[in-house]
């Protein structure tokens, strides 16, 4: 993979509340396990709870909040600077840029939708959104209620240290990954799913994982996509992504299925649990998009995945 470094990095797109104070109270702790509160048993568990959010694994248990604001300043002069693309959050705004950049073709394209571009929010340590407060434990995910993804970036060292991917394309993957859920917001995917789990409390788990592995699907779509975006000016954002980096985003979603955590964290396999679909799942739905290229084949809901 490697970025254009005359790409422009859009800080518009992201709100940096680093250092802001955290979100008041921790909305979902960590579980205690094996290693302790924060250990990498209690970690994993909460990560299989949470991960790819999308209203069904974090913004479920959140209820209302309120929301912060961030301050820019340091990281607009710090993504102009001439490292930039040596920085991991000025990497990461770039990624936020490309993806957003191909949904705002995509999604009228593929399916006559006007996509609304929405922030990412870094955060460290604990963060208030509209979806109510949560710690970093609960890894990234996207809060419906007000359209924003959250990522603590220090979730990178926990992905590659203790989940074992370690590829710098599973970053961009998880990104990409939560902004398929803002596309299953805009297209009206989340609110009609949550109705049905509602009605079919039984079946909620199962949505859950459909849910989720479309999300897989759109990021695979933009994959496929990526070298086509470009910043305001035109400038290629991505001038080149090999197959070592499509391996490196599915073996991230190989090492966040639902049975390859529990097994990690030492607790049964049980399918009737699983909320965000197995290893082979994932990687299944996720190679789905980037071989086909096409968000409209990732339709997760038309009979069993």
């Amino acid at each position: 993979m490697e970025l254009n470094e005359n790409a422009r990095i859009d800080t518009s797109q992201v709100e940096d509340r680093r250092g802001s104070g955290g979100g008041g109270g921790l909305g979902i702790p960590i579980p205690v396990g094996g290693g302790g509160r924060g250990g990498l048993i209690g970690l994993v568990i909460a990560v299989v709870v949470a991960l790819a959010g999308g209203g069904f694994g974090l913004n479920a248990a959140l209820d209302g909040g309120g929301s912060e604001q961030g301050d820019n300043t340091a990281l607009e002069q710090k993504c102009s600077a001439e490292n930039a693309l040596d920085q991991l959050d000025c990497r990461n705004t770039l990624y936020v840029n490309s993806i957003q950049a191909y949904w705002q073709t995509a999604l009228p394209e593929r399916f006559g939708e006007r996509y609304q571009a929405t922030d990412t929010v870094f955060f460290s340590q604990a963060v208030s959104t509209g979806c109510g407060n949560a710690d970093s434990g609960v890894g990234p995910f996207y809060c419906p209620a007000e359209r924003k993804v959250y990522i603590d970036l220090t979730f990178y060292r926990v992905l590659a240290d203790q989940l074992g991917a370690a590829g710098e394309f599973a970053q961009p993957y998880v990104l990409a990954h939560e902004y398929g859920h803002h596309v299953q917001t805009l297209l009206g995917t989340e609110q009609q799913v949550r109705r049905q789990q509602q009605r079919d409390p039984d079946n909620a788990n199962a949505l859950s994982v459909k849910m989720e592995l479309q999300a897989d699907c759109y990021a695979g779509a933009w994959a496929k996509n990526a070298t086509g975006t470009a910043d305001a000016s035109g400038q290629k954002i991505f001038t080149s992504i090999t197959e070592q980096d499509i391996n490196q985003a599915i073996d991230a979603a190989e090492k966040i299925g639902d049975d390859a955590i529990s097994e990690r964290a030492n607790r049964p396999v049980n399918p009737d649990e699983f909320t965000h679909g197995t290893s082979e799942q994932r990687r299944q739905w996720f190679a789905r998009g980037y071989e086909t290229g096409d968000p409209k084949q990732c339709d997760t809901f038309s009979g069993s995945v």
